[in-house]
């Protein structure tokens, strides 16, 4: 067994696990899709519970016209009619800057077809010791792991020296919208760790991605003669093949805490539209797709990049060279990020989930976009760690294990009371 300080051993005592199911369940039964009523009313529903564990509670709303102009914003690729800030203090003897902030996101992507859910992926269900649904994974397990921390401070009568915060944000889904506003609004802390699910590693590091569209232009003619046509279905396979030639050499010299992750800057079209007659040569194609930006790149590099291999492809065509491929940069735009080189939040996180009993977390980068690279941009050391396996994330099969959440909820408990110190 560890050698817990006597607080420290009150704290991992009241992280209750009856508590932790039962506000992840009631936090993934609202379908808090981006864009939607719903992102807002989880907010007020997290914010209520802020405000039972005599938190010091900030709600406000988004100004979204801001949001839209201003230079810095992350971008959207959802409309909002509103959204809302949400952030709980704990008080503590000293005022300030928090010591630490717990930052988690609580929106969610689409279910897609329900059909290939076992059940209503906003109904959540407890099977095999996990609570599957959309948005169990992520991240509503990592919030509610947060909260839970907070919670068991609370229960134990520990006072804290100094402040410790959770933020609540919305709209990471598509861009960052939440952490950016609520870092506008002036809500900072010390160190940051965002309970993203890290399938038991701590995460020191994320690619960026950026999202883009490409119009590619053809030819009509009837299907019956269509060599008298240019199909541009047909152009968009030369263009897919030569950026999946560009994604190959973007994967070289990876950094080695991508482990097991083939494409960490991936390149991938999500969505395709072309034509408007099935016996007619399509003259039109929009493709929209998702760019890895390489840890430390800037995204302007990363996006010059692009355009220069497109515009080769297209040198290299007669037909599109006189018609090129028409890009645009749409939605969010995800830089990288990642914690200073020996920075001690990583050894402080991993000593914390090994004395739940856990086992020393390993070290590691994801190739995903993130909240992290908002926070290390404004000075914050941030790192990720949190109940859940990424992999399971975005589809049908989305859970986390009962046993990750409380262990989670344990880590945090720990690193709050020796981050801010006991008073």
């Amino acid at each position: 067994m560890p050698d817990l300080t006597d607080g420290e051993a009150r704290v991992l005592a009241a992280v209750d696990e009856t508590w932790l199911v039962e506000r992840l369940r009631a936090l993934v039964a609202i379908p808090s899709v981006g864009g939607t009523a719903a992102e807002s009313e989880v907010q007020h529903l997290v914010g209520d519970w802020l405000d039972e564990l005599d938190c010091a509670v900030d709600r406000w709303p988004l100004d979204l016209a801001e949001a839209a102009t201003a230079a810095d914003a992350p971008g959207q690729e959802v409309a909002r009619t509103e959204a809302w800030g949400v952030v709980g203090t704990v008080p503590a003897a000293e005022d300030g800057v928090p010591a630490l902030v717990l930052s988690g996101h609580t929106d969610v992507v689409p279910a897609g077809d329900r059909a290939l859910w076992p059940g209503d992926p906003f109904d959540p269900r407890i099977a095999g010791g996990a609570v599957h649904g959309r948005g169990a994974c992520d991240m509503k397990a990592g919030v509610v792991a947060s909260l839970a921390a907070l919670a068991a401070v609370r229960t134990a009568g520990v006072r804290l020296a100094r402040p410790v915060a959770v933020h609540a944000v919305v709209g990471e889904e598509d861009g960052g919208l939440g952490a950016w506003a609520t870092l506008r609004r002036g809500h900072r802390g010390d160190l940051c760790v965002i309970p993203e699910p890290t399938a038991g590693a701590v995460v020191t590091a994320n690619a960026g991605a950026l999202t883009f569209r490409l119009e590619v232009t053809g030819l009509s003619a009837h299907a019956a003669h269509r060599d008298r046509g240019v199909s541009a279905l047909e152009l968009f396979e030369e263009v897919h093949a030569a950026l999946r030639e560009f994604e190959a050499e973007r994967q070289r010299d990876a950094d080695p805490r991508f482990v097991d992750v083939p494409h960490p800057y991936g390149i991938n079209i999500g969505r395709v539209q072309a034509g408007d007659w099935a016996s007619s040569v399509p003259d039109r194609l929009v493709a929209e797709g998702r760019y890895g930006v390489r840890l430390g790149e800037p995204v302007a590099e990363a996006r010059a990049a692009f355009e220069a291999r497109l515009a080769a492809v297209c040198a290299g065509s007669a037909w599109l060279a006189a018609h090129p491929v028409r890009l645009t940069w749409t939605g969010g735009a995800f830089a990288s990020g990642s914690l200073p080189t020996g920075h001690p939040l990583l050894p402080a996180v991993r000593a914390a989930v090994a004395d739940t009993g856990a086992g020393r977390p390993p070290e590691r980068a994801i190739p995903a976009g993130s909240d992290l690279r908002l926070y290390a941009a404004a000075g914050i050391p941030t790192l990720h760690y949190g109940p859940g396996d990424l992999r399971l994330a975005h589809g049908p099969e989305e859970r986390v294990p009962v046993a990750e959440l409380v262990t989670a909820a344990r880590a945090f408990a720990l690193l709050t009371v020796r981050t801010c110190g006991v008073a």
